[in-house]
């Protein structure tokens, strides 16, 4: 099943909204990567090596470990990749920093699980769907706050 939405960030015409500079959007996406309990409450633990191309992370929910190799194109896209590790097949999500216009951003988030799309799995792939949006809403609400509270301006 792929997935794909797009997240708007910037909203000219809503003045509550305070906007988000590219920098702090892309250290916020970074921090996501880094610091996933800050964004992921139910998470118990995560370790994390980095490497020159990004990090490799083991993340544990109760019983259950994931690992995956998270790899940053600077100012751009996030990729986790989720390789096939016991009952978890091989998975990937990419995030990407888009800028139609100067100061117009957005976030798209691409959602891959490797297999085709199947009629049996219709209502199940309909709540992934479901809870993949309403996570990566959230993620922008807790980058919003890292931002509110001064925790974007340091440089990575």
């Amino acid at each position: 099943m792929q997935f794909e939405h797009l997240l708007e960030i910037n909203d000219p015409l809503n003045p509550l909204i305070d906007a988000l500079t590219r920098d702090q959007l892309w250290r916020g996406l970074v921090m996501r990567a880094e610091m996933p309990k800050l964004f992921v409450d139910y998470l118990d633990e995560s370790t994390i090596t980095r490497t020159d191309a990004g990090l490799q992370r083991t993340l544990r929910y109760a019983a259950l470990l994931v690992h995956d190799v998270v790899t940053f194109t600077p100012q751009e896209r996030v990729h986790y990749d989720v390789p096939a590790q016991g009952e978890i097949p091989a998975s990937s999500l990419v995030v990407t920093i888009e800028e139609p216009q100067p100061g117009a951003l957005f976030v798209r988030f691409l959602y891959d699980d490797g297999k085709p799309e199947d009629d049996a799995d219709a209502f199940y792939d309909e709540f992934r769907r479901s809870a993949y949006h309403e996570a990566d809403i959230e993620t922008i609400k807790v980058i919003r706050q890292l931002a509110e509270e001064g925790r974007l301006a340091q440089p990575m």
